[in-house]
């Protein structure tokens, strides 16, 4: 009767009172379910202010534009990084059901802040009476100022700690040692992402007219209702949570693998630092080794170093300087893990600097030209609405026809590999700035030829054709973003799932800095052998942004042919199992 119990609990996890979970108890699709809701309630709560906070910082905090474009961008960069932070709490210390649950009280702190600002005149500055007259409007105090970035960095945190502890949180409800449950997992990683396209729909469409139309309290109140509602919608699923054990620090053994393994290195001609073999502790990797042409296969035992990064098969020795620096097998084979996604993590970061433009260039764009649909006038602020839409579209399309195909073709589990979808979602990338470049080529060319070059007034061309490069990095999003995050979840070692899992966000994050830096050099460089820099001025028709599209799709195809010498070399941890 013990022995079925036993049986019957998932090892390392617990469920929400911190007793064992059981197997026909917690956990599954139904659970994770519980997290796809939550997540649309938290992006919408997320990029309701986000993509119009532009405005709302240059209209009504009277800042300049392109120190509320740097703001938003900050804002943006520093919320996705802390997501890295989210993930390191939520693997070393905390669990991630109670990471989320502090996470969310944190960003309901700080949109409350904002919500009470907005919607009392005196914590902004004075409305400006004309924005004709040569008066400059009031710029924001001290105090107001510092109301503003601590609400905005309070909602930063909370971001970061949701978007680092939420997607793990949802992938451990899986069992990954069945080829149903990795099955189940990738399925969840797609509908993850069709519900961020969900809440990111509702927040570009209705939370943005009320931002324009009602006031920006009633805007930033729609967000804090939305967050706060995600609380209870989340415990709700608790008595069918399954949560892993949190196991320490994951940097520390990382960092313990490294200094021993460098310094048994500089050691490495003192023969009594022979490497350990059996006496380690018992590993969960097994290889196997036989050379081509060999009629025999060795069977390595599970407790042998692999020959990947051989240089760390040193900090597993027999006689340490120190205990603390003495290391298992297992301990070693995960860093060799960890330090073999990083190239493919780097390599994701161009696309997300091709991403960042549609939140900054490709709205100042559409802006320019004509925003109606018939009789309807749609804000730039809403632009996003075309991938966001169709991300919704192909989600489900991937999930239960391409998928399914590629994998009666193929005949693997998988079907179309993690870094295969990544690198489709680097093609698409480079597509998308190629198109986007094209279209600025039109846009400009209907400018001269309509004499608008110096007007500001709409020019006649409508701005669907700037949806083309929405729906092109749309499409990239949906591929990389998805990929990345199911790559980094199913490689990572189980200790730093979470942390793994928030690169996707921390990607995202040096994509939006990296996009800053890169516009900067451009105007340094450029501006030595012009007058005027490529992407200055007040008038973006006088910019040569197609030059600057042009620019990233080089730079973006130079980073794909980088990303497959790293992906082409790659041996998946999983590929054993996965068979």
């Amino acid at each position: 009767m013990e022995e079925g119990q036993e049986l019957n609990k998932w090892e390392g996890y617990v469920n929400w009172r911190n007793k064992p979970a059981k197997r026909d108890q917690h956990g599954g699709m139904l659970a994770a379910s519980f997290v796809l809701v939550v997540e649309i309630l938290e992006n919408l709560a997320f990029l309701a202010n986000a993509s119009n906070l532009v405005l709302y910082l240059s209209k009504f905090m009277h800042y300049s534009p392109s120190s509320s474009a740097n703001i938003v961008t900050n804002f943006m960069g520093t919320a996705f990084l802390l997501a890295v932070l989210g993930g390191f709490l939520s693997d070393a210390f905390f669990t991630t059901y109670r990471l989320y649950l502090t996470s969310a009280a944190i960003e309901f702190m700080g949109l409350l802040i904002l919500t009470v600002q907005a919607h009392t005149p005196s914590l902004k500055p004075p409305i400006c009476a004309s924005a004709s007259t040569e008066i400059q409007c009031e710029k924001v105090n001290l105090q107001k100022a510092a109301m503003l970035f601590t609400g905005l960095y309070l909602v930063a945190l909370g971001v970061g700690g949701i978007k680092g502890s939420l997607p793990p949180h949802g992938a451990e409800q899986f069992d990954d040692t069945t080829p149903q449950g990795r099955k189940q997992r990738s399925s969840f990683f797609n509908y993850y992402v069709f519900s961020l396209s969900c809440g990111a729909l509702i927040a570009v469409t209705f939370v943005v007219w009320i931002e324009d139309n009602k006031g920006w309290q009633w805007g930033f109140g729609v967000a804090t209702a939305a967050i706060l509602a995600s609380i209870p919608v989340f415990l709700l699923g608790s008595p069918i949570y399954r949560t892993k054990i949190p196991a320490g620090s994951p940097i520390t053994t990382m960092f313990k693998v490294l200094i021993a393994a460098v310094y048994n290195n500089c050691k490495s001609k003192n023969p009594s630092n022979a490497v350990m073999g059996m006496e380690t502790s018992p590993s969960s990797y097994t290889t196997e080794t036989g050379e081509e042409g060999n009629a025999t296969k060795v069977k390595v035992p599970s407790q042998t170093l692999t020959e990947d990064l051989e240089f760390l098969n040193k900090a597993v020795t027999e006689q340490t300087v120190s205990p603390m620096l003495q290391c298992t097998v297992k301990q070693v084979e995960e860093v060799k893990v960890v330090l073999k996604i990083i190239p493919v993590f780097m390599c994701t970061i161009m696309l997300n600097c091709c991403l960042a433009q549609l939140s900054t260039f490709s709205i100042q764009q559409a802006a320019t030209m004509n925003t109606k649909i018939g009789s309807l006038k749609v804000p730039p602020a809403s632009l996003p609405v075309f991938p966001v839409i169709f991300m919704m579209l192909i989600a489900p399309t991937y999930n239960h026809v391409v998928i399914p195909f590629a994998r009666k073709v193929t005949k693997t589990e998988m079907g179309i590999t993690h870094l295969q979808r990544i690198g489709t979602g680097l093609i698409l990338s480079i597509i998308a700035m190629a198109v986007a470049a094209i279209v600025e080529m039109k846009r400009k060319k209907v400018a001269i030829e309509s004499g608008l070059l110096n007007s500001a007034d709409p020019l006649p061309i409508t701005f669907l054709w700037i949806a083309l490069q929405y729906l092109f990095l749309g499409s990239a999003d949906l591929f990389t973003l998805a990929g990345m995050m199911d790559f980094f979840f199913t490689e990572a070692p189980k200790s730093m799932r979470s942390l793994a899992t928030s690169l996707s966000w921390a990607s995202l994050s040096m994509g939006y800095y990296f996009s800053s830096v890169l516009i900067s050099m451009v105007n340094n460089i450029t501006s030595i052998f012009r007058h005027t820099p490529w992407l200055f001025g007040s008038n973006l028709n006088h910019y040569h942004l197609e030059r600057f599209y042009w620019l990233m799709c080089i730079l973006s195809s130079l980073n794909f042919f980088h990303y497959l010498f790293w992906a082409n070399r790659y041996k998946y941890r999983t590929e054993s199992t996965a068979d």
